[in-house]
């Protein structure tokens, strides 16, 4: 199966609608990832199918479970889950932010190749950075265990706004760790097309 047929197939399972440039985009994206790996070790998945699943397909996974509004991707490190995100939401305005410089040129350059007008870049430390305005969604995958990315990032999120956090298996324990105040009893189940493994995303509202 190429790439190209295994990116189609997924978004098709998602039961998304993407249009044939911005799947373009998508494999463009990951061409691009292979490059740039070459001397920034942006991910230790290299074989482009397992980049489409891995990657791609895992990301594209909660685009139905977001609610509209501004995004954070927090962490972002090669641009998961933003750069897809905004690739196929390009009516959502998307912040990637890293704390790493390597990272934040990369993010810089894929955002200027693809062609991707509503994404920009903030490089820094999370818990120092200031918005000038909060988001509705701040999404962090793999970022920290759940009760750091609260603690990290719940000043980032506008009121009646969610932080969302991407996780493997369920996370009973991190679950068990969550400060006062934060709800985070919505968790999902996601079934990632082509990926034989379990994926959850744990929505936290913080109370007023």
């Amino acid at each position: 199966m190429t790439p190209r047929i295994a990116l189609a197939q997924g978004i098709q399972s998602l039961g998304l609608t993407v249009a044939a440039g911005d799947q373009d985009r998508l494999l463009a994206y990951v061409q691009l990832l292979a490059k740039w790996n070459k001397t920034y070790n942006l991910t230790a998945i290299r074989e482009p199918l397992r980049m489409i699943s891995h990657h791609l397909l895992d990301s594209l996974a909660v685009v139905p479970h977001l609610h509209s509004g501004t995004l954070a991707d927090v962490g972002a490190g090669a641009g998961l889950p933003g750069i897809p995100i905004a690739i196929v939401d390009p009516h959502r305005r998307v912040t990637l932010n890293d704390a790493s410089q390597k990272k934040s040129v990369f993010l810089r350059q894929a955002l200027i190749e693809l062609g991707i007008a509503n994404a920009d870049v903030h490089a820094g430390r999370a818990e120092a950075w200031a918005p000038r305005q909060k988001f509705d969604c701040v999404i962090s995958r793999g970022f920290a265990e759940l009760a750091r990315f609260i603690a990290t990032c719940r000043h980032l999120v506008a009121p009646g706004g969610t932080l969302i956090a991407m996780k493997g298996t369920f996370p009973e324990d991190e679950l068990g760790s969550v400060p006062p105040g934060v709800d985070c009893s919505d968790v999902r189940r996601l079934r990632v097309p082509q990926l034989d493994a379990e994926r959850h995303l744990v929505f936290c509202r913080c109370a007023a």
